[in-house]
This record gives C-alpha cells, sequence and structure tokens, in this order.
C-alpha cells in the first residue's frame, strides 16, 4: 500500500512540477551536504543520536522536520557555517539515528537534543527549527531556555487549533512524504519502519502540540515566527498569533513560499536567518 501511494504521489508531482508557475508550488531538491568538521553517533538517553558540526564560530543548531533528516539543511549549511558552528543531527527515528519503545513526544525529543549539546559539551545555542523541529525548539524554550541564545520557529504551531485541514491530493505533501520515505529507506538502520514511525508521529499529533498562552508569554529568548504565505499546515493567523504571545517576538512571512521555503527560496530564507543570527 505505501509503494502504492508513494508512485501515486509521485505521478502528482510529476504533473503539477511540469505545470506549475509558481515557485510555492515546487520541491527543489537540496544539494548534498558538504564534508562536516565532525560527526558522529552520540550516546543520548536510550538512543544513539547521529550528527554533523560545520564551520566555525557561534554555535547555531538546525532541526529539521517531522520525516525529515539533518540532509535536509543542504542549502542552508553552506552559507550559514561562513560564520557560525552549525549543528545538525537526526531526530530519534529518523535518518541515521536509533529510536526506542518511549512514545514520541516534543519534550522527549527536545530532551535528546540537550542530552546531545552536553555531550559536545555546548552551553547554549541559537536554534532554528523547521516544522515539527520548530516545535521542539519551542518547547527548549518553555523548559530549557538557559540552553538558547536565540529562536528561529519555521511553520509551526504550539496547539492543534493552528493545524489546517491537508488535502490528501495535495502534490507538493505528497511528494514532500515520497522524499522522505527515498530518504528514510536510504538512511535509517531499520529501513523499512517508515510506516511505523508514520504512525507513532500520527499518534502524537493527536494530542500535541499543547502549549498554554500563558507558556509562551514566558518565553524570554529573542524569538523570530517565520511562514511562507502558502504554507499548508499552519493557519496563518496562528502564525500572527504566536508573535503576538511570544515577547517581543518578530512575525517574517514569506511571500510567494510554502512550508518548504527553505528548499523553495533558499537565498532568501538564508539571509533571513543570518539577519536573524546577527540580531537584526
Amino acid at each position: 500500500m505505501t509503494k502504492l501511494l508513494l508512485s501515486l504521489a509521485a505521478g502528482l508531482w510529476l504533473t503539477s512540477a511540469a505545470s506549475a508557475e509558481e515557485i510555492w508550488q515546487t520541491l527543489p531538491r537540496p544539494p548534498a551536504m558538504p564534508a562536516p568538521v565532525e560527526s558522529g553517533m552520540a550516546p543520548v538517553g536510550d538512543i544513539q543520536m547521529y550528527y554533523a558540526s560545520y564551520g566555525r564560530g557561534e554555535p547555531v543548531l538546525l532541526i529539521h522536520g517531522a520525516l525529515g533528516n539533518a540532509d535536509d539543511f543542504g542549502f542552508q549549511v553552506p552559507a550559514l557555517a561562513e560564520s557560525h558552528r552549525v549543528i545538525v543531527a537526526d531526530a530519534r527515528g529518523r535518518g541515521r539515528s536509533t529510536t526506542s519503545d518511549q512514545p514520541y513526544s516534543y519534550a522527549l525529543m527536545a530532551d535528546d537534543y540537550v542530552a546531545l549539546l552536553d555531550h559536545l559539551k555546548i552551553d547554549k545555542v541559537a536554534l532554528v527549527g523547521w516544522s515539527d523541529g520548530a516545535v521542539i525548539g519551542l518547547d527548549l524554550a518553555v523548559r530549557h531556555p538557559e540552553r538558547l541564545s536565540r529562536l528561529f520557529a519555521y511553520g509551526a504551531n504550539y496547539n492543534l487549533a493552528g493545524v489546517k485541514p491537508i488535502s490528501p491530493d495535495d502534490p507538493v505533501v505528497n511528494a514532500g512524504v515520497a522524499r522522505a520515505a527515498e530518504d528514510y529507506a536510504r538512511l535509517s538502520p531499520a529501513p523499512a519502519g517508515f510506516d511505523a514511525l508514520q504512525a507513532q508521529l500520527g499518534l502524537m499529533w493527536t494530542t500535541l502540540p499543547n502549549y498554554s498562552q500563558d507558556q509562551l508569554r514566558a518565553i524570554a529568548v529573542p524569538t523570530v515566527i517565520f511562514v511562507g504565505d502558502h504554507d499548508e499546515f499552519v493557519q496563518p493567523a496562528h502564525s500572527a498569533e504566536m508573535a503576538q504571545l511570544i515577547p517581543g517576538a518578530k512575525l517574517v512571512v514569506m511571500p510567494d513560499a510554502s512550508h518548504f521555503a527553505m528548499w523553495q527560496k533558499p537565498e532568501e530564507f538564508n539571509a533571513t536567518v543570518l539577519e536573524f543570527l546577527a540580531g537584526k
């Protein structure tokens, strides 16, 4: 069944890509990652977590989305590593990282990243999170604010009310899932586990995230809420609400971009991130 769905998704995407006139209707593939300065498997709680580090300077941690992996930042790492130490990692059960029987939650995954920073002997980072990675960033800002210098939350929601109904026929979303499945089969130590991963994350999404407005009001790190104006997953008003709730937060809406803005408009996206890292 999964192979059939992925074949249909690929077919839908080829049709869409051939006729698309707008960048937000496309799904460019990021280039291969450069050679890291350091990489390995970190013992993190009850898993082994793949990580890689690039460049030198003030540290910035990039956290990928739900079904993705660290290599999703192929457009971003070379640009950011010119002036920063850039750390990427595969979340538990994604990419090269292992998993366990613990049920998925944002708090569990956030604690994994804290343990990774401990392993790397990094006290504090700027964090750029995409989608579920952005929600992990929110969790860190709520529960471990001492580990963050700044937070760039891209395509995040803080509760279930912020999620858009997603069409099962959306060609860009389906193509993104198909790509994630291909990457999973190529990278994972358990390459047949993609369906189980989707089911486990789907169960998590029935109740999480569920942060309160008071928790957002208590976030003290400088924050950017970033979203594409054609985001497939997040309600536009929800992003605006988050920026209003978090003290001093800045809302950035990228025109002609979707949930996959960092692939669709990488130069503009990277410039926005670099401004954020510079405190502008």
